[in-house]
């Protein structure tokens, strides 16, 4: 199993697998068809691609404020400068802080956050324009664009292929 929390890029058996066995009681027998197939699941999980889509949030003051923000908004458009200004420290400061914690500058984490609303609003069904407009993108080809070159396919594209 990964050793951290993390996104896996999963195959149509495990999707499967998973939801047949979220149908299922919790207390199944260990002999029982139920725990053979939990078993199956776990010897697949390991194999499947780990996804660059995990959004790391630290459990900093500053960085805690700013993740409740843009979670809120997700179309803030707050820059890294104004954040600092609004928590008392310098631009530099606040940048090193976000490296070290989260391992991403704010453009990139930021990023990663917008793609993981995207992610969930286009799977509720939310239309691509409304999702770009959520998000704060001055247009919808500037949201596709971003979308394209983080996951390498357009909405649509990732969507029909995604089951």
């Amino acid at each position: 199993m990964p050793e951290i929390c993390c996104v896996i890029a999963i195959t149509p058996l495990v999707r499967e697998l998973i939801l047949h066995l979220a149908e299922q009681d919790p207390s199944y027998p260990v002999e029982g068809k139920t725990a053979r197939l939990a078993a199956v699941l776990l010897e697949q999980i390991p194999n499947e691609p780990v996804k660059e889509l995990y959004l790391p949030v630290s459990d900093h003051s500053k960085i805690r404020h700013i993740a409740d923000a843009l979670f809120s908004d997700p179309g803030d458009r707050t820059t890294l400068r104004q954040w600092a200004a609004q928590l008392a420290t310098s631009e530099r400061s606040l940048a090193r802080l976000l490296e070290s914690e989260t391992g991403m500058s704010f453009g990139r984490w930021r990023q990663r956050l917008h793609l993981m609303v995207a992610l969930s609003h286009l799977a509720e069904g939310q239309s691509v324009q409304n999702v770009a407009g959520t998000l704060g993108y001055d247009s919808v080809s500037a949201f596709i664009t971003m979308f394209k070159k983080a996951l390498g396919k357009s909405p649509t594209q990732y969507f029909s292929t995604a089951d």
